[in-house]
């Protein structure tokens, strides 16, 4: 029955997309761009360096309880971009969080182009599921933190090792990208965490940049069509067996599958530009497991900013003050107690308003009142998290 609820909003939120009398942007800019569109990137034969950098102020309280006021660096990223020939580029993304706390190669690629159409792709590389994995970067986003659904439910940002194929072609007055890779996948700390409950991020780890933990690649695709009136509408499914069910040739347990389905749009209607997105994820959780972790997840979030004053003062004739305002809920728990059919809760809904000030397309200043209902496993009544964050992104 929940289940039909969740179908049943899904496909009502991408129809009032579709509908929508949105004027779309002019350009031919899609979601598969996200690694190219960044300030830094040369001219052939030439090798670029550039990245951002991004930090934060947090003030949170809980039910009346605060840890007070904390300021943070939470990312230096460092870009490497080399046009090797007409046809062959390669591009690298090293991230720092919260100063050395963590070191990750996110991406790290070389794509060959042979036509427009076909692209051939091979290395680190994100997944193309949903809009934000490939469009990551924080001086893009009006808003300090990345939603919910694409950091747990899509485990935001996710790199693999893998290779695969990439394109784009017109068809009348469309343009229509598809994306489609082989990686080694995720692993076994989806269930097996420290988190109490099915975490999908938890499954990313070092070693499955060195090899797949199970010999089964996982398989990643994203369609998506952008035309007059409807911005870019897209459709991406991810799916592998995130488990080690054999050792040496041996069974040692069964292949335990992963799915995940999301739908993501971005649009404009009006002055104000829409983005969100919506994922859905099956997870085959052992048979001990089942309730306690949840086999099934879903989340969505709706991003709206609408410029309100566009300042002129010397050197920064493209300065725009925005209003935003993000809605967002993930259910990671979704389904019912088999003994009471009731509802098993372990959510969390949140409403996010705000401003955001650019002086150029490329720096933002963010300050993001956030507001959170958490509802825990056995559905005491919502805890309530309340808190201001003020931020700051810009590309170099």
């Amino acid at each position: 029955m929940r289940r039909g609820r969740v179908l049943g909003a899904t496909i009502a939120f991408a129809a009032l997309f579709v509908v929508s009398p949105a004027t779309a942007q002019s350009d031919s800019t899609m979601a598969q761009d996200g690694l190219y569109q960044r300030p830094f990137i040369g001219s052939v034969a030439s090798t670029s360096i550039g990245g951002y950098v991004e930090g934060n102020t947090n003030y949170f309280v809980e039910d009346g309880v605060s840890d007070g006021f904390s300021m943070e660096l939470r990312r230096f990223n460092v870009f490497l971009f080399s046009q090797i020939s007409q046809r062959i580029r390669f591009l690298s993304e090293l991230e720092f969080e919260h100063g050395t706390e963590e070191i990750a190669l996110e991406t790290a690629l070389v794509d060959f182009e042979i036509s427009p159409a076909v692209t051939i792709r091979a290395g680190i590389i994100l997944p193309p599921l949903g809009f934000l994995n490939q469009n990551h970067d924080s001086p893009r986003w009006d808003f300090v933190e990345r939603p919910f659904v694409s950091t747990d439910v899509i485990p935001s940002t996710l790199s693999e090792v893998g290779a695969g194929v990439y394109g784009r072609f017109g068809a009348g007055r469309f343009l229509v990208s598809y994306d489609a890779y082989l990686t080694n996948g995720l692993g076994e700390g989806i269930v097996a965490n420290d988190r109490g409950r099915t975490d999908i991020a938890s499954g990313k780890s070092e070693e499955q940049f060195a090899e797949d933990n199970n010999g089964s690649p996982a398989v990643s695709a994203r369609v998506a069509v952008r035309g007059p009136r409807l911005g870019e509408l897209g459709v991406s499914h991810y799916r592998g067996y995130y488990n080690t069910y054999q050792v040496e040739g041996v069974d040692v347990d069964e292949a335990r599958l992963l799915a995940i389905t999301a739908l993501d749009f971005g649009t404009t209607v009006g002055p104000a530009e829409l983005r969100g997105e919506v994922a859905y994820a099956s997870i085959d959780v052992p048979p001990g497991l089942v309730e306690l972790f949840g086999s099934e997840q879903w989340g969505g979030h709706l991003d709206v900013v609408i410029p309100v004053w566009h300042p002129r003062f010397a050197g920064y004739d493209s300065a725009v003050l925005s209003a935003v305002l993000r809605v967002e809920r993930v259910d990671y728990n979704f389904g019912t107690f088999s003994s009471t059919d009731e509802a098993i809760r372990d959510d969390v809904t949140a409403v996010v308003p705000g401003v955001s000030f650019r002086p150029t397309p490329s720096t933002v200043f963010r300050a993001n009142y956030r507001y959170h209902w958490t509802r825990d496993f056995p559905g005491n009544p919502a805890a309530h998290t309340a808190g201001l964050q003020l931020g700051l992104a810009t590309y170099f």
